[in-house]
């Protein structure tokens, strides 16, 4: 990880904390590089960052769930037979 890759408006992600964000700028402090990240205002160290590919290209795609066609939307509302169905099908472990 020597960071020579990393320049504003690079992708990273800090590996320690799982942070990831665009580069915002560079500065050097005390004869050491850091990266401003835009997603936290952040200074992290270059030699510390791991340059990544866009996120979306990253991330598997979600698989639907057996029994229920896909999940629903973030933005979908559940009807009262489909969160009934849910909690009678919970047993056991999941109860609780």
């Amino acid at each position: 990880m020597d960071g020579s890759e990393i320049q504003p408006g690079s992708t990273v992600r800090y590996p320690r904390t799982g942070t990831t964000g665009t580069v915002a700028d560079i500065e050097e402090i005390n004869g050491r590089f850091f990266a401003r990240l835009e997603s936290t205002g952040l200074l992290y160290r270059i030699d510390q960052l791991v340059a990544i590919g866009s996120e979306k290209q990253k991330r598997p795609k979600e698989q639907p769930v057996p029994g229920r066609g896909g999940r629903p939307k973030l933005d979908e509302a559940l009807s009262a037979e489909e969160i009934q169905k849910g909690v009678e099908e919970v047993d056991g472990v999941g109860a609780g």
